[in-house]
């Protein structure tokens, strides 16, 4: 019972973290906890899709590892996750800001890659070390990938009509790329990866701590927020 225990919080525990990281990082109008939640959890739901067409399309297509990275596992999971956002967040009242496509990309994201980390550390059984592993590499990639997303997804609510195709486009490709790449690096360099995908995380990491500043400062909220500063 501990051992089951440890591996289901084992996890979990990336995720949630991370997810808290992100919701803390709204610097101007955080929004609702429980919206939040729901956008992770159709995050965990989209697995069950994605398994199933990412099985048709081994089937059709092979298991090649260019098919396998860019199309297989990248297209199908980046596409759902877009989607999703698309579908049911893009035009909900409570993303009223940049922000909350960062946010609510990256719970979609991470309801992902928490199920996908969850299935892995049941069916393996795995030990501390590839867990925490897992933690730095796929969860934490799968944020990144969200964040790219909603920065794009962000700028589309925001922008005027004839930019707003040209943002959300971007929103779906460039994810898809980073994604790609990160599973190309994963397939095709099998000894030699851990040099290639460490710089990868680091850029990442830069880029989309780089996206979250960019989109908070463009929030309509930081000037209210700075007069009650004044006022007070």
């Amino acid at each position: 019972m501990v051992l089951v225990f440890s591996i289901i919080a084992s996890a979990l525990a990336p995720g949630l973290a991370l997810l808290t990281y992100f919701y803390l990082k709204d610097r101007y109008d955080q929004e609702p906890l429980h919206m939040v939640i729901k956008v992770f959890l159709l995050g965990v739901l989209i697995v069950f899709p994605v398994m199933i067409l990412q099985r048709g399309m081994i089937l059709w297509l092979g298991d090649h590892p260019v098919v396998q990275s860019l199309l297989v596992s990248a297209g199908i999971e980046e596409f759902l996750k877009w989607f999703v956002m698309y579908h049911i967040i893009f035009n909900h009242t409570e993303f009223d800001e940049p922000y909350d496509g960062i946010l609510y990309a990256a719970a979609i994201s991470l309801g992902f890659a928490t199920v996908e980390n969850l299935l892995y550390a049941w069916y393996s059984q795995a030990a501390f070390g590839p867990m925490f592993l897992r933690a730095l590499l796929p969860v934490s990639g799968h944020a990144m990938f969200g964040v790219i997303m909603g920065y794009y997804i962000g700028h589309a609510r925001f922008s005027g009509e004839n930019r707003k195709r040209f943002y959300l486009a971007l929103s779906f490709i460039v994810p898809w790329i980073w994604h790609g790449l990160y599973d190309l690096i994963l397939n095709l360099l099998t000894h030699t990866w851990i040099w290639f995908i460490v710089p990868l995380m680091v850029l990442l990491w830069y880029g989309g701590m780089g996206k979250i500043s960019r989109a908070n400062n463009r929030s309509p909220f930081r000037f209210i927020n700075r007069e009650e500063e004044i006022n007070t």
